[in-house]
């Protein structure tokens, strides 16, 4: 059982998508309603805040980039360079005020990157009418799977051939078949119970096991690869929104959190509320595969 060692007393309003990197030995991630991406150094504790131009739903970074991000922005997907503020977009499907924002999203082992997207105005959007998206290592932005609420919880098995996802007002979890080539999705079923919240942000470890943060129950529940529950973590917070490994030998369990939405009474009986707690964890997890691109694609430097 993970144990826990230190919080961090961020601050965050939507605290999401905890990234390590291992070159800078850094832990990166959101708060998205600040927007705001937000990095850690581990041995100083000191909090680094980088300013963007929208809403960071999610990011990834890039191979052979290192000062480069792939962001999930709430209107589409861009290059972002966080040192200088430079933006590049990709592409911008969500542009125009259609009542849907770019949400969770992460690599998978072959370096392609996921962004889902999620319903924020249903008279304008219409109910599930968010979608999964993929960004190829040829720069193509492609729907992958329609019919969403809120998409979360895309983490990958380590052997990169099945991709699980989550839509969190339906309190479903899923995992598909991934073609490690194409990156093509099929055979989807349902993955583990949802007995208590909601289910949010993922990330899988390195023995194949699905860490899922329960948005609403202040739990963190550990799945087998055949979606049974073999552990569950307990939060001093209603609302853990994600998970990330990172350190130096993969062993600390980042949990991310957020006091958004939160009434008054909530939020004094929950002063952590939008903290980062960090645990011990006795099974590491996997280095974030970097996205990949094919050459002469574009982007930032």
């Amino acid at each position: 059982m993970p144990k826990l060692i230190e919080v961090i007393e961020a601050g965050d309003i939507l605290g999401e998508g905890p990234l390590w990197n291992v070159r800078e030995q850094r832990l990166w991630w959101t708060d998205i309603q600040s927007r705001r991406l937000r990095s850690l150094d581990l041995a100083s504790k000191t909090i680094t805040d980088v300013a963007t131009p929208e809403r960071v739903g999610s990011f990834a970074f890039v191979e052979g980039r290192p000062g480069v991000l792939v962001v999930a922005f709430e209107t589409g997907l861009a290059w972002f360079r966080p040192g200088d503020g430079a933006v590049e977009w990709i592409a911008r499907p969500e542009a125009g005020g259609t009542g849907r924002r770019f949400n969770d999203g992460r690599t998978d082992r072959q370096g392609r990157f996921w962004a889902g997207t999620m319903v924020e105005d249903e008279v304008r959007a219409g109910a599930d009418s968010a979608s999964l998206w993929r960004l190829g290592p040829d720069g193509v932005l492609t729907v992958c799977q329609a019919g969403v609420s809120i998409s979360n919880g895309l983490t990958a098995s380590p052997d990169g051939r099945t991709l699980y996802f989550a839509d969190s007002p339906k309190q479903a979890m899923y995992a598909y078949d991934l073609d490690p080539k194409t990156g093509a999705l099929s055979g989807r079923r349902g993955f583990g119970e949802v007995a208590r919240g909601y289910p949010d942000g993922a990330v899988v470890d390195a023995e194949g096991f699905v860490w899922s943060a329960r948005w609403g129950a202040g739990e963190v529940v550990r799945h087998a690869p055949d979606g049974s529950v073999v552990e569950t973590i307990s939060l001093p917070i209603s609302q853990p929104t994600c998970v990330a490994f990172g350190g130096p030998d993969l062993k600390l369990m980042f949990v991310t959190s957020a006091s958004d939405g939160l009434t008054a009474e909530e939020r004094r009986a929950q002063p952590l509320a939008g903290a980062l707690f960090i645990f011990e964890s006795d099974v590491p997890g996997l280095a974030e595969a970097e996205y990949r691109t094919d050459p002469g694609v574009g982007g930032l430097r």
